[in-house]
């Protein structure tokens, strides 16, 4: 989930905004637009091309506020205008692939079938001893790092495009899974699987750092010990 500020509810929100309070402005800008240029980058080449987006979704916004009718929430409205900003873009740079083709370039296991019993051992399907996955949560301490939080940022950035998107909609934008498929435009078997996959790339990211297989900066730490 996106670190906010408590905004307003939306009713007081979009009021503000349609009186053009700055203040108002200037606070949801800074409560989004970080999970915005992140999701932007699912869809576009570059970082300075998901800036102009996260822009141009801005402008829209002040531009459209008046026409908001309240069928979705304000924060849904807003990432339905980056999406298809995003969508457009990417479409011109010859990079979004639609989200209705999805599965086919992730169709490999989600998780290594080396860490589960195979079909002759005793309890075949369950986790082989020690390679069952730790819990996310870490000791508040240890979570509150520099280093974990740069962990999770690059395995985030790593992720294939369309898993990026999902799980950014999901797990950082906070978006319900009915509001990620009608944003995307995929059925909800989808939207699990990608999401599924998408949570245990994480998971090994960050097993293989608590574990320290792996140097913040991403190295393979095996070698040093």
């Amino acid at each position: 989930m996106e670190a906010t500020c408590e905004l307003p509810p939306d009713d007081v929100l979009v009021d503000r905004l349609r009186d053009g309070h700055e203040q108002t402005f200037t606070l949801v800008l800074d409560t989004w637009s970080k999970g915005m240029l992140r999701l932007a980058m699912s869809f576009v080449s570059t970082k300075a091309s998901a800036e102009e987006v996260v822009q141009e979704t801005w402008l829209a916004v002040i531009r459209g506020i008046g026409g908001f009718e309240g069928r979705s929430s304000l924060k849904t409205w807003v990432y339905r205008i980056l999406v298809n900003t995003a969508k457009a873009r990417g479409t011109k740079e010859h990079r979004t692939v639609p989200f209705t083709c999805l599965l086919p370039e992730e169709d490999g296991p989600t998780v290594d079938p080396s860490r589960f019993r195979g079909p002759g051992e005793q309890f075949a399907g369950h986790w082989v001893t020690g390679q069952k996955p730790q819990p996310w949560e870490l000791p508040e301490e240890q979570a509150l790092l520099g280093e974990v939080r740069t962990v999770l940022a690059k395995a985030l950035n790593e992720l294939p495009p369309r898993l990026r998107t999902v799980i950014t909609l999901r797990d950082v934008a906070g978006h319900s899974s009915e509001e990620v498929c009608s944003l995307l435009e995929i059925s909800p078997g989808n939207q699990r699987v990608l999401l599924h996959r998408a949570r245990a790339v994480m998971r090994q990211k960050l097993d293989d750092y608590v574990s320290g297989a792996v140097t913040p900066s991403g190295g393979d730490d095996r070698g040093l010990r």
